[in-house]
């Protein structure tokens, strides 16, 4: 573990009591505010038309920078959001953009409050910039910031923010991502939070040293001036509101916002039982070269109307896959906002209000000053939100009207892959580079109810789209020679995941190597889970084909639909690595589809032969993995039934038992825990067929328990782990020592926490 450097505390984020912050403002800071009875006196129709109002800001911010935008992770992909926050940065409204952003954007005001108050000053016109993870706005240094306070009549009244990735600000590796970085000097400096704009006017010197650093200095100035557009946007659209209905009525309403929605969430939280769920979840390697797991873990504990997520255990911090305190905090919004609050405005100030967080400085996922933080959001923070998301499904999974919620994991992790190189199509040759947007349509978790959602997208960016093919080639020299669903990378479950996909390019427009930065995690160890017995999806896998024969199908007219038609020479590409592409090599991506949910084998037949005529599983996939026999596209009820028996024998046969099970129970007056365990009285049994496993106490569950290679969970494990890691990797599942139904299933190291005993803690009730 790296030791802070002295006076890095200083940049550190920490959790903030909004009242104490108002308690140590300087005098010269007057702020704007209204009482609790002004907050009570408003009237509904008032409250419903700003609350509106405030919200369209925010989409009007929003498009503004996309009007002003040159990057295709803006202007194509989303990768980006805005908020309007209360006199101390309290987020009132957020957009329905990169939700995990959501968790970082108040850190950075709270801190400029402390730190800049007196010195520059905060001041009307003035905006400030920032890309320091360990201040807060983004959760790598990609993720710049641009935020501005807003005053009326001499005081502070409120904060509007725009935040996007960028595509480069330098360091050594392409696009900031260095995979062999082991400390934040290898990759793009953090900026703390700096004086962009004085009194409405850009400081050209502060510009000038802020596109210095970029390889692709036009778009990150460019990205500057679109998010200063946005604030602008915002700050007259709140002016003209608090012109028609007055400060006090309009900050009244933001108050309102936030408790609204803190009430809402607690009262969610309050009708259902107390209890303690935990998940544990691996990066496979930490930087190039490295062959090791490594670990976060959390226990979710509800109380009441109250929650506290505890990473305590989780691994130190290494390599790049670390993330600071606000990259932590924006993976617990990652889950808690589509979760637990769908049905709920947006107001975060106030859902924060809800939950604490119990973590260890110098661990993965609150990393401590000088930590390589560059995978950030897309490793760390957004395994924390996988994590997290699984805890509060299988909170949410006992209730019949919140199970509606419930979800497995969402496609794992983001497969970043950096292309940069010379394009040489115009007149003159020009530098480009690119990230690959493509696995922005990740598969979406399966559901109790419904399969996930074919390369639906990502569950933290609810407004995010893929790009263009014909927009990629004609912005960077290359050519598309496939970009499609796969089969099978759906996680298997009574309810399939979603499907993932896969891209295929070469080199076209340029006679020299490009560079290849990838940078990923899931291709060892599953990231996008199932629940109740559901499988996985599909494992990621990067795929260089060397030797290539493209140019030659190409020319003869054919175009190449799978990769050894291409080359004999693939080559695996490490989850971090810097590499290249030469003209007429071909690169491969396959990213990840979503987790299922439900035993594989109490999936519909019917619901299974449609998969395979639209080509969302393979037939091999529908026998061996669902147990469904098909004559000419046709069910086999028969051949069927006896399928599924026979796996069910093959799963006892191949088991070891945990304990000794307690006879059977009537399970008609159980309590719901998940698709099939029950809680009925003291007792845990199988909803399928009665046996009693345990009781609600700590002890462990009588299960049987399977560990084989990871080629066990089906197809869709694509990757073989032993490229990657060093660690034994296995394919584990528990099921019923009865039925042989699958209660939990997972490719995981062989030395996994053993949830025999965690399915019995994850049922701890207050009765």
């Amino acid at each position: 573990m790296s030791m802070p450097i002295p006076g890095s505390e200083a940049f550190s984020s920490r959790p903030v009591d909004p009242a104490e912050l108002a308690r140590s403002l300087p005098t010269s800071l007057p702020v704007h505010t209204v009482s609790d009875e002004q907050v009570a006196a408003l009237d509904p129709l008032t409250y419903e038309v700003i609350r509106h109002r405030l919200w369209s800001v925010t989409d009007e911010m929003g498009e503004a920078l996309k009007r002003m935008s040159g990057s295709p992770i803006v202007t194509d992909a989303n990768d980006f959001d805005f908020a309007i926050s209360d006199e101390l940065g309290q987020e009132v409204q957020v957009g329905l953009y990169n939700t995990m952003l959501v968790g970082a954007v108040d850190l950075a005001i709270y801190w400029t409050l402390r730190n800049r108050a007196d010195n520059p000053g905060i001041e009307a016109g003035d905006m400030f910039l920032c890309n320091d993870p360990w201040v807060g706005g983004g959760l790598h240094q990609n993720d710049v910031i641009v935020y501005q306070p807003v005053f009326h009549e001499g005081r502070l009244f409120a904060w509007t923010s725009a935040i996007a990735h960028q595509p480069d600000l330098g360091g050594v590796g392409l696009g900031s991502f260095s995979p062999a970085a082991e400390d934040v000097f290898s990759e793009s400096l953090p900026t703390p939070p700096v004086k962009v704009v004085r009194g409405g006017r850009l400081q050209r010197d502060v510009a000038d040293l802020w596109v210095r650093r970029s390889r692709v200095p036009m778009l990150v100035g460019l990205d500057l001036r679109a998010k200063i557009g946005a604030n602008n946007v915002g700050a007259e659209r709140l002016h003209a509101l608090i012109g028609q209905y007055g400060a006090d009525t309009v900050k009244a309403v933001m108050k309102r916002m936030m408790s609204d929605a803190e009430s809402r969430l607690r009262g969610k939280l309050s009708a259902l039982p107390d209890g303690s769920w935990s998940a544990t979840g691996y990066q496979d390697q930490s930087h190039e070269g490295d062959r090791n797991l490594h670990k976060i873990t959390v226990t979710t504990t509800k109380t009441g109307d109250h929650l506290t997520f505890d990473f305590t255990g989780t691994d130190p911090q290494a390599g790049v896959v670390n993330c600071t305190y606000a990259g932590m905090r924006g993976g617990v919004m990652l889950a808690l906002l589509p979760i637990l609050a769908g049905d709920i405005p947006w107001s975060a100030g106030g859902l924060m209000r809800c939950f604490d967080l119990v973590t260890e400085e110098g661990t993965l996922n609150n990393a401590t000053f000088p930590a390589a933080v560059g995978r950030g959001p897309i490793g760390p923070a957004w395994l924390t939100g996988n994590l997290i998301a699984e805890c509060l499904s299988q909170m949410l999974d006992r209730d019949l009207e919140l199970g509606n919620n419930v979800q497995a994991t969402c496609c794992g992790t983001w497969d970043t892959a950096v292309i940069a190189g010379l394009d040489e199509r115009g007149e003159q040759p020009a530098p480009f580079l690119s990230i690959m947007m493509e696995p922005m349509a990740g598969g979406y978790g399966a559901r109790p109810h419904a399969d996930g959602v074919d390369t639906g997208g990502l569950f933290c960016i609810p407004m995010g789209r893929v790009p263009d093919v014909e927009m990629t080639e004609f912005l960077y020299p290359v050519l598309t020679l496939w970009r499609r669903e796969v089969p099978d990378s759906g996680g298997p479950g009574r309810h399939r995941g979603g499907l993932g996909a896969s891209i295929a390019f070469t080199p076209h427009g340029t006679s020299l190597p490009m560079g290849l930065v990838l940078a990923s995690a899931g291709k060892a160890v599953a990231q996008n889970g199932g629940l109740s017995g559901g499988l996985p999806g599909n494992t990621g896998l990067d795929v260089v084909a060397r030797q290539s024969r493209v140019k030659e199908m190409l020319a003869a007219g054919t175009i190449p639909t799978e990769l050894a038609e291409v080359s004999d020479t693939l080559e695996p590409g490490q989850n971090y690595a810097s590499s290249y592409l030469a003209p007429g090599e071909v690169f491969s991506m396959t990213w990840q589809g979503g987790g299922g949910y439900g035993d594989p084998l109490t999936r519909e037949p019917e619901a299974v032969a449609r998969d395979l005529r639209e080509e969302k599983i393979t037939a091999n996939t529908a026998r061996s993995v669902y147990g469904v026999v098909l004559r000419d596209g046709v069910v086999d009820p028969a051949a069927t039934d006896a399928e599924r028996s026979r796996q069910r024998d093959a799963r006892r046969d191949r088991s070891r038992l945990t304990g000794e099970t307690r006879g059977q129970a009537d399970v008609s007056p159980g309590r719901r825990i998940d698709d099939n365990l029950v809680e009925v009285g003291e007792d845990i049994a199988c909803r399928h067929c009665g046996e009693i496993l345990g009781d609600t106490g700590e002890g462990p569950l009588a299960l049987g328990v399977h560990d084989g290679p990871p080629t066990d969970a089906g197809p869709q494990i694509l990757a073989t782990a032993t490229d990657y890691v060093d660690a034994p990797v296995v394919f584990r599942q528990y099921s019923c020592p009865s039925c042989w139904t699958a209660v939990w299933s997972g490719v995981v190291p062989a030395d996994h926490p053993d949830l025999a005993a965690g399915l019995g803690r994850l049922t701890v009730t207050s009765g």
